[in-house]
């Protein structure tokens, strides 16, 4: 088999969401796919801060910020944050909105502290008291490392993820930054908020396929992506041949060209096996 570069999706694809240890048959998968000689890249909207605790598995590369970042055999082959005047604004437009924000510069991110009393707000308006979601975020802040607004000194920011109270809401931002933005609705959670991100127009997972393919003197055809949601489509339309885990949007097991078991459910190495990545 010629050699392939696989690209896969962190959350909900090589881990469980918001977690830092993969299964260990997936791990497995990956050794012997790089044994044969394959490369494989992580491909995440994580922010190099929130990816670095699984680099000590040793992987070819990694695409960080949903392609605004990469790096392939610890050389930085693009670098392109969000400009200042295109920040601030969406900042501007955000807030005014009702939008709660979490920007993601390259080593930290960031959060507006007056999120999570919106969910314990909506929690207990709904008589659930301190509600699943609002653990599960706690410990997403504290996984991966995401610190209050407050914090933030202005550093460049290459992501911003919105979680918008209502639809209704994100209408004046999708007008406005549509075109100096690419305004991603990534879905609607059972708390009723709408989550979405916003990242510049020269990058996305697709074309951070290219981008490490042409680095590597390798053809588009060549290569495998394994994703679970909307800010995957782009790199599961331009791989050659594309994986959604079982977990992942109807959306997505649509689009792709195999639909592997859930990734608690050995569905990484499951989908590394049908695609002959662990074989002569």
């Amino acid at each position: 088999m010629r050699k392939k570069v696989v690209f896969l999706d962190i959350d909900g694809t090589l881990t469980i969401p918001g977690q830092n240890e993969p299964p260990a048959s997936a791990l497995e998968a990956i050794r012997r796919a790089q044994a044969l000689g394959h490369y494989i890249f992580l491909c995440s909207g994580r922010n190099y801060g929130m990816l670095k605790p699984l680099l000590q598995y040793g992987f070819d590369g990694y695409v960080a910020s949903s392609g605004g970042y990469i790096v392939c055999n610890d050389q930085i082959i693009y670098d392109s944050p969000m400009t200042k005047e295109q920040s601030d604004f969406a900042s501007e437009v955000l807030k005014r909105n009702g939008i709660f924000r979490t920007v993601e510069c390259r080593d930290g991110s960031f959060t507006d502290e007056g999120f999570k009393t919106f969910l314990k707000e909506t929690a207990e308006a709904k008589g659930e008291g301190n509600s699943e979601l609002l653990r599960w975020r706690e410990q997403i802040e504290s996984s991966l490392n995401i610190r209050p607004m407050e914090e933030y000194n202005g550093q460049p920011i290459y992501k911003m993820v919105m979680m918008a109270p209502t639809e209704e809401s994100l209408t004046e931002p999708k007008e406005l930054l549509k075109d100096i933005l690419n305004v991603v609705i990534l879905g609607k959670e059972k708390d009723a908020f709408i989550n979405g991100e916003l990242v510049g127009k020269d990058f996305d997972k697709g074309l951070a396929v290219e981008r490490v393919c042409a680095y590597l003197n390798i053809p588009v055809e060549d290569s495998v992506g394994f994703g679970d949601s909307m800010n995957d489509r782009e790199m599961l339309e331009k791989v050659g041949y594309s994986v959604c885990m079982e977990n992942g949007t109807e959306e997505m097991k649509k689009l792709a060209d195999h639909v592997c078991p859930a990734v608690e459910q050995d569905g990484l190495y499951q989908g590394f096996e049908v695609c002959g990545l662990m074989r002569e």
